[in-house]
């Protein structure tokens, strides 16, 4: 199922706060629970094993644990250097007729990308970020046009130029840099990994022998679902069921209505998640690395370099920079610690 489109101009701000948790919930969740109920969830595993296999794309290099290939993408977090110049991407955003920058993010990811239950309007972490490329772009932070979509439309909404980056928790890896789909990314804005999400009392540990006759369900689409899926490391080898739908807060509605036993996704999704839900636990340590990047059109390299230049003046001042300002707002009761963004890596 597809998660229906919204188009907005400008959207107010306003920092988080605890007592909005619980509204949000109830108003995130009810929106998932519908989804969960119209579409259905996928089955990979021990349950399906007498079903013919499903056709495949043509094996992809060989992976380590945190998805690197071992030859031919050693650092896919490297991007393009910064410039300030208008190249013909940027120039063909600034002619467009609504002079705004067309961004597809999510709805649904408390604290990076929500709509705010008190107002309607789009707020998180990403959409800061969004915002902050907009400015550069058109000098008005809400010359921006969001455009919600769920996880597995995010590469297709880029390749058939429905928007012009996505800033949606999406890792940079190097399945989406070189592969048959592959899209463009700027330097890491974030640093996660995959993680399990459980119910408090449940038995699991961690992503190990006590998943073993378990449901995992993780985002169609997602490298939580490429994890699950890998020969050596995946829930097959453990003796578990992989269950796959359209969005991360699918997954939190199956395991509340008790259909599935655990959650597979990026640790900072899943801390937003437990904070929404005081029923539900992360356990274990992160079994990937998780870079976020913005995601942009192959083509489109003018674009990237721009929006690399946003994101070192984004991570610049200390903290008081841009980026530890809303790390503050957003991310710091749910992911304390953090002192600083990531450091970008360039390959050119």
């Amino acid at each position: 199922m597809r998660t229906a489109t919204r188009e907005e101009g400008t959207a107010g701000r306003r920092p988080p706060g605890r007592r909005r948790a619980v509204a949000l919930s109830a108003v995130g969740c009810a929106l998932a629970a519908v989804a969960a109920m119209l579409a259905p969830a996928a089955l990979d595993g021990p349950a399906e094993r007498g079903r013919p296999a499903p056709e495949r794309r043509a094996a992809a290099p060989a992976r380590d644990a945190e998805g690197a290939t071992h030859e031919s993408c050693e650092r896919p977090e490297a991007s393009l250097r910064p410039s300030p110049d208008s190249g013909p991407a940027v120039r063909r955003i600034k002619a467009r007729a609504s002079g705004k920058l067309i961004a597809g993010v999510d709805q649904n990811s408390y604290r990076w990308g929500y709509r705010d239950p008190a107002t309607g309007d789009l707020t998180g972490f990403d959409i800061e970020l969004v915002r902050a490329i907009a400015e550069e772009i058109f000098g008005d932070r809400d010359a921006v046009i969001f455009r919600t979509i769920p996880t597995n439309q995010r590469v297709p909404a880029l390749h058939e130029r429905k928007v012009d980056i996505v800033v949606r928790t999406m890792t940079i890896n190097c399945d989406r840099i070189t592969g048959e789909d592959k899209v463009a990314f700027s330097t890491a804005y974030f640093q996660a990994g995959q993680q399990l999400l459980v119910p408090r009392d449940s038995p699991i540990t961690s992503y190990g022998p006590t998943l073993r006759g378990k449901r995992v369900c993780t985002a169609r689409g997602s490298t939580g679902e490429q994890r699950l899926d890998d020969e050596r490391w995946g829930v097959r080898s453990l003796g578990a069921t992989k269950v796959t739908v359209p969005n991360q807060l699918d997954c939190l509605v199956r395991l509340q209505l008790g259909e599935v036993d655990a959650v597979f996704t990026d640790s900072a999704l899943a801390a937003g998640q437990a904070a929404q839900d005081p029923s539900v636990r992360l356990v274990g340590e992160p079994v990937t690395r998780e870079p976020y990047g913005v995601a942009m059109h192959s083509d489109d390299t003018d674009l990237v370099r721009r929006v690399n230049k946003v994101l070192e003046d984004y991570r610049r001042g200390g903290a008081d920079s841009p980026w530890m300002r809303a790390y503050r707002t957003w991310l710091q009761d749910d992911l304390p610690g953090i002192k600083a963004p990531p450091k970008p890596a360039y390959k050119d």
